[in-house]
This record gives structure tokens, C-alpha cells and sequence, in this order.
């Protein structure tokens, strides 16, 4: 039976963007109804855009400001702690309204700030139907937990571990949320390995990432030491447009922009260099590339590139040395390589889709409603 759903997304960068949107093409697939929204665009005039240029000026030019951010709102400690009430109160009744309009069965938010708001409005009994969070990251912050929400989709059975322990609420791990094409062989692969060997004969490719908005730490050094390291970096500049043009000063390294044919080029690629523990880091773990976290960008990603390493799913270079020496060992056919392929493809266990599906007919049948 056909139900709906509302996705509460946010457009912070592209990673919570590429979750909703997957998870809108699973549950259309299921026969069901998904209207999305971007949570930035429920608050008042301004705020949301505000928001994200704060956000991203912090992490690409003063990432010691947006460390102490995180260190005093996200980051789990004990005692008074500021957080995101005062901001979620903000985007309350746009959210109610559109519920009134839509009249989805589950509301399901995607991004720690919709959590937040749709947490306070269950919590006051002004949300009818549940709301199923679907949480990102590895680590869990502070601002992902609010006690009003109904369930939390986890991407780790240590995440929902972590959920269960701080609110005494419903958690389960569904696994990441990726879409199918990076799993499947990719028709553009062989493209791509032909495009490497004309760059740079005889050199393995290596994907520097810094997410949609090409953020990240030295990014120009990394690139010259892997390239003086014998790789060929290839470094995914996503949309900003000075660092490719910055990047592509140096023979050495292939700066590229926004690039449609990620599952191509990453297949086609023997390691992925990450900062952020992403979506993007995702992406390859699903196309069975290994992974190497090196110079984190503060907060999240810094706390995902740990978590992701112990859980043994891909590894965390402390150093230049260290960085070329576990490359060395990863992109050489081998055990090491295998076993990293394979530890990052077991995350992928279960169907956050097919979970909020059954939530939906739950809600359904306590509402007595009959679905579309």
C-alpha cells in the first residue's frame, strides 16, 4: 500500500542532498509517495543562506573558528551545552505547514538541524506522524539526538549503539545510504583508465577528495607528494572553481571540477585520499575502493575519518610518510587490499528505504489511514 513521506534535506554542500535524493528513488521504487524539502529553506528570509555561507567561509578559511563550533555545540560532554533549539524553533511552523498540505505518514529528516525540529515538535505533540531521522555521519554528535523523535537510521551498528545509550530511543543500522550505480561495474570506467593513461602513463590514479564545495587542508602539498610519490593525483575540486584553476598550475596533478561520472572515475581509480568522512568517502567504499582519511577537516570529519578507521572499514595517515606507505600497501594487488574492499562493502547490510517503508505502514495502520 502506497504511503508518503516527507524528506527534510539541507543544502550543505551535497552529501545530505545525495542521501534524500536516494532515498526518494528507493521509496518511489516501493510504489510509494516522497514530496522533499530543504530545511535551510523553513527558516525565516535569509537565515538558511546565511547559514551556509557562514558555514562554508569557516571551514575553507578559518577552520580553528569552526572547530571551537563544533567543540562547543556538537561534541558530547557532560554539563549545560549550547545547542540548536532557539534556530529549529525558527523553521517550526513552515514544517507544520507543509505537513498540513502534504499529509505525509513519516517525516524523515536527513540532516542533524531537521532533526532537531522535527524532535521538538513530536516531543510537544504538535507533529501527528513519526519522524524517522536518518543519521549521516559515523560519529553522532550532540546536535543528531533529540529525545522526540520516533527512530533513528544508523550507518553503523556503533552509531545506533551510541543513539540507543544517549536518548533510550529506537536505533538501528541500516548501513550507508549510496546510490545503486556506484555498486554496479561502471560503464564509464574504462573510459576513465584510458583518460589516466594519457595524463600520466604508467602512474596509478589516486582521487584526492574536498566534497562539493572543494574544501580542504593543503590540498596542493598533498597532490605534489603523491605525485612525487610516483601516483597521479587526481583531485575532485567540486564546484570550486580557484582551486581547480590553482591545481591545474602543476603538470603533475589533474585538477577536476564538478564531475557527473563520479561512479566512473572512482572505479577507475586505485585509492580514494578523503577529508571528511562523506558521502563521497561512501561512494568509493561502495565501488570497492579503498580509503585513506588524511588531513581531516575539523569536527565532523575529523571524528568520522577516526571512526571510520577503527572500525576497520578504511585507515587514518597521521603523516606524509604514513599516507604514502599505507597507498603503497593499498593499491598493490593483495590481502591488504582485499581485506579493505571487503570490510567497507559489509557496511552495506540493509536498506534504510525498506525500514521507513515499515515505519510508514505502521503509522498508517494506528492512523487507520488507507495510503494513496
Amino acid at each position: 500500500m502506497s504511503r508518503r513521506f516527507l524528506v527534510v534535506s539541507a543544502s550543505m554542500g551535497s552529501g545530505h542532498d545525495a542521501v534524500a535524493g536516494e532515498l526518494a528513488r528507493r521509496l518511489t521504487a516501493l510504489g510509494h509517495r516522497v514530496d522533499r524539502t530543504d530545511v535551510l529553506a523553513l527558516l525565516p528570509a535569509g537565515i538558511g543562506p546565511g547559514l551556509r555561507s557562514g558555514y562554508r567561509a569557516a571551514i575553507r578559511h578559518v577552520p580553528v573558528l569552526y572547530a571551537g563550533i563544533y567543540a562547543a555545540f556538537f561534541r558530547p560532554g557532560p554539563g549545560p551545552r549550547p545547542g540548536s533549539a532557539p534556530l529549529a524553533a525558527l523553521a517550526e511552523r513552515r514544517l507544520l505547514d507543509l505537513v498540513e498540505r502534504w499529509r505525509p505518514d513519516v517525516v524523515v529528516p536527513v540532516f542533524h538541524l531537521a532533526a532537531q525540529l522535527t524532535g521538538r515538535l513530536r516531543a510537544g505533540g504538535a507533529l501527528p506522524v513519526p519522524s524517522a531521522v536518518v543519521i549521516t555521519d559515523f560519529a553522532v554528535h550532540r546536535q543528531w539526538l533529540h529525545p522526540g523523535n520516533d527512530l533513528h537510521l544508523c550507518v553503523t551498528a556503533e552509531a545506533a549503539g551510541t543513539v540507543r545509550r544517549a536518548l533510550g530511543r529506537p536505533a538501528v543500522a541500516t548501513g550507508p545510504v549510496v546510490a545503486g550505480r556506484f555498486f554496479a561495474p561502471a560503464p564509464g570506467a574504462a573510459d576513465w583508465r584510458c583518460r589516466f593513461a594519457a595524463r600520466a602513463s604508467g602512474k596509478l590514479p589516486v582521487a584526492l577528495t574536498a566534497g562539493a564545495w572543494g574544501t580542504g587542508s593543503r590540498l596542493a602539498a598533498t597532490s605534489r607528494l603523491l605525485a612525487s610519490a610516483g601516483y597521479l593525483p587526481a583531485v575532485l575540486c567540486g564546484r570550486n572553481e580557484r582551486l581547480r584553476r590553482e591545481l591545474s598550475r602543476s603538470p603533475e596533478v589533474w585538477a577536476i571540477g564538478w564531475e557527473p561520472d563520479l561512479p566512473g572515475l572512482l572505479a577507475a581509480s586505485r585509492a580514494v585520499v578523503d577529508n571528511a568522512a562523506g558521502q563521497t568517502a561512501l561512494e568509493a567504499l561502495a565501488a570497492g575502493v579503498p580509503v585513506v582519511g588524511y588531513r581531516p577537516i575539523p569536527g565532523h570529519g575529523l571524528e568520522g575519518v577516526r571512526h571510520m578507521a577503527a572500525l576497520g572499514v578504511s585507515d587514518h595517515a597521521r603523516d606524509a610518510g604514513e599516507l604514502v606507505r599505507l597507498l603503497d600497501t593499498l593499491t598493490a594487488p593483495g590481502a591488504a587490499r582485499d581485506r579493505r574492499i571487503a570490510a567497507g562493502r559489509r557496511l552495506f547490510t540493509g536498506d534504510a528505504a525498506a525500514c521507513l517503508a515499515e515505519v510508514g505502514r505502521v503509522a498508517g495502520a494506528a492512523h487507520g489511514t488507507a495510503g494513496d
